[in-house]
Parts: C-alpha cells; structure tokens; sequence
C-alpha cells in the first residue's frame, strides 16, 4: 500500500464516490455524502493505493491561520483496523504541519449514538485528537456533533519557508 497525493479532480470525485458508496453507516444520507465527494475535489486529497485501486483517502481544509480540518475520510470496510486510516491521517498531519497548522480538527458523532460512530471516535482518540465539545444541533438533534482536536506542535516553518512565530497575539 501506498499513500499519494492526488491532484486531478475527477479522480478525486471517482475515489471519494467508491469508498464513501461502501460506508453506508457512516454517509448513509446522499445530499451529505454528495457535497462531501464534490467539496473534496477542490482539497488538499491523499489516496491509500495498492495495485492502482484505492483502498481508502483523506481529505484536508484549511479553516484558519493556523488550522486545519480532516474534512472527510473513508476506508473501505475490509481494511478497517488495518493502518490504513493511520497512514492516511499521518500523510494528511505532515501536511499540516508543513504549512505551519497548530492544531486538526474533526467532527464527528457524539458517543453513544451510534455504534459505528464510536468506533470513529476511538479511532481519533488513538490518534492524539481530544473531545473539545458537542453541537447537540449543529447538524441534527438525532445526530449531534462532536468537534475533537489535535495540537500538531509548535509550527516550524511555513510553507514558503519563512518561521512562524508561535504566538502571533504577542508582541515581544
């Protein structure tokens, strides 16, 4: 298996399509799972590949400064609990971090709702994320969403290679 990177938007909306069609617990409803697969053409995307064929992907935005989101990520079922959505997380993280992002962000369930939404939100606390708060209605009242976090480090260098200060509230 392999992580890549991938530039081409309709290939984009082709991966995104064919795992998110096999994960009908998790993107059950279609107007969702529909503006997930076309917001995500135009993200930073990074497919898991083997053999040519996508085994799962991840999708990154930017939400501030010094922020990102993981605005969306499917693995196909079969290779669940396999790395897959840990390699895809760590490719999106070094991303992240190149840019100078301080912190990741993801929604998700809120515990208890359903199981498969639990499993999730396990995954993300293995991964370092932490439970920053609850939106009871931010999507649906049957459906309340629970923001995580994950503080990347202090940020090194920006993209262009300039330092970021740390603090950029502080003067000295």
């Amino acid at each position: 298996m392999e992580i890549v990177f991938v530039e081409d938007p309709q290939e984009k909306r082709r991966i995104a399509a064919g795992i998110l069609g096999e994960l009908p617990a998790w993107f059950g409803l279609p107007e969702s799972t529909k503006a997930y697969i076309e917001t995500s053409t135009a993200l930073p995307f990074w497919a898991a590949m083997e053999v040519g064929e996508p085994l799962g992907f991840i999708v990154e935005k930017q939400t501030g400064p010094r922020t990102a989101e993981l605005y969306v990520m499917g693995v196909q079922p079969q290779r669940h609990r396999q790395g897959t959505g840990r390699r895809l997380l760590m490719a999106l993280e070094a991303d992240c971090r190149e840019k100078g992002f301080r912190f990741l962000q993801v929604k998700t369930v809120a515990a208890g709702h359903y199981e498969e939404y639990d499993r999730t939100r396990l995954f993300y606390e293995a991964m370092g994320f932490t439970q920053l708060e609850v939106f009871p209605t931010l999507w649906d009242p049957w459906n309340p969403c629970l923001v995580m976090v994950k503080w990347l480090g202090e940020a090194e260098k920006a993209r262009n290679g300039n330092e970021i200060d740390p603090d950029p509230g502080h003067d000295p």
